[in-house]
């Protein structure tokens, strides 16, 4: 009797299970597949873009430091004590505006001297040429010899060299003379003087008295990897990437604004640096309100060129193989997902600059692109780029009723 009693329950489940097997056995092979089907997940939508070919102005983005237009340091070119300082520290200066007077007592008598001892040769000059004359007449008639003539002539000759000399000697004097009065070279903008009134200076020294820099314009000193001109420079020689002579520039300035002013590049170092291995760019900045200053970090766009035929995709639609390989994934005419390798040639804002791979009329897949994979069939919509969504407003309180809360309380104890 016990052991009918333990052997039934396993009696009962063995005769249940034949009886389920018997019922699916049962079943029509079509009724499963429809089965199936309906079990069947519908395709996967996605957002895709229409690929167009257009041509993109090609842009890098550069940094670089402001660059005086022209630069002098003032120095004395004569040597004396400094009587007056005739300019405004920081102002702007003219071209040939005095700035310090040099006492000019030295360079004064010096000039005196000069004159005089031209005049002293000047007179001997005229005596000997009377002179002259007379021998000229003497000697027609034999009155002297013409030894003694070709003598005269030879000291009128020596005479007028010392007389050519000693103007000379009295012009050099004269212009260190101007040089007591020290003017400025350039037109621009002065710093802070160096010396005052009292301060004994010499010719050429290695101290200058102020420095006067050219701020309208101004250059922009901008390094490019010697790489990316490379590449550049190839773009150009297969005709990829139509250029013009008057490349443009424009700025961002190192508070995040844009500089109003574009600016063009106007200078290409002809060499590479060997320690940063970079090119020096130097484009050109109209500066009349002297925004920019000597000195001062930039971020300098420059227009490399316009792309014929290029594709603009958003980023996000682009990733990378671990070769480096850029790949995007395509929806074909029949819905299926294909991996396509493509080749990038820069980015436009959150856009990346296809130059190959792409067909006209490409099915980009932009919104989904993570969920899908080569071969899976997906459906297709126009992707929509998401705006940025506000943040919601937070809910007032609602007033709690203090009796429902103690009855649930109460209730729930």
């Amino acid at each position: 009797m016990k052991s009918a009693k333990l052997w039934a329950p396993a009696l009962t489940a063995c005769a249940l299970a034949t009886s389920i097997a018997l019922v699916g056995c049962s079943k029509d092979p079509k009724d499963a597949q429809q089965g199936a089907a309906a079990q069947k997940m519908p395709p996967l939508e996605v957002g895709v873009i229409v690929a167009q070919p257009q041509n993109v102005e090609q842009t890098v983005q550069l940094s670089g430091r402001t660059a005086a237009y022209e630069i002098s340091e003032v120095r004395p070119q004569t040597g004396g004590v400094i009587l007056q300082r005739l300019f405004a520290e920081g102002s702007y200066v003219q071209a040939g505006q005095a700035l310090y007077q040099i006492d000019a007592n030295t360079n004064r008598a010096s000039a005196d001297s000069a004159r005089a001892n031209l005049l002293r040769q000047q007179a001997n000059l005229n005596a000997l040429k009377i002179k002259e004359g007379r021998y000229r007449q003497l000697v027609g008639s034999n009155a002297i010899s013409k030894q003694e003539y070709d003598d005269i002539h030879a000291q009128v000759l020596l005479a007028e060299a010392d007389v050519a000399a000693s103007q000379a000697v009295l012009k050099n004097a004269e212009i260190t003379l101007g040089y007591s009065t020290v003017r400025a070279p350039i037109s621009g903008q002065s710093s802070r003087s160096a010396v005052t009134a009292g301060a004994l200076v010499t010719a050429n020294q290695a101290q200058p008295l102020t420095t006067i820099q050219q701020l309208d314009p101004i250059y922009v000193d901008i390094n490019q990897s010697s790489a990316e001109l490379l590449r550049l420079r190839q773009q150009m020689s297969q005709g990829n990437l139509n250029n013009s002579n008057n490349t443009r520039v424009k700025l961002t300035l190192e508070d995040g604004s844009d500089y109003p002013i574009e600016g063009q590049l106007a200078f290409s170092d002809a060499s590479v640096n060997p320690e940063t291995g970079t090119v020096t760019l130097r484009a050109v900045f109209s500066n009349p309100n002297h925004l920019l200053l000597p000195g001062m970090y930039a971020t300098a766009k420059i227009s490399q060129g316009i792309l014929p035929n290029a594709y603009l995709i958003p980023q996000a639609a682009v990733s990378r193989l671990p070769t480096g390989q850029a790949v995007a994934m395509v929806a074909n005419s029949k819905g299926i997902v294909e991996s396509r390798p493509i080749t990038t040639s820069g980015v436009q804002g959150n856009n990346w600059i296809v130059t190959n791979g792409l067909n006209v009329g490409d099915k980009i897949i932009v919104d989904g692109i993570a969920k899908v994979k080569e071969g899976q069939e997906v459906s297709v919509k126009p992707y929509q780029p998401q705006a940025k969504a506000a943040p919601a407003a937070a809910e007032p309180a609602k007033p709690v009723d203090s009796s429902k809360a103690e009855q649930k309380a109460t209730s729930e104890a």
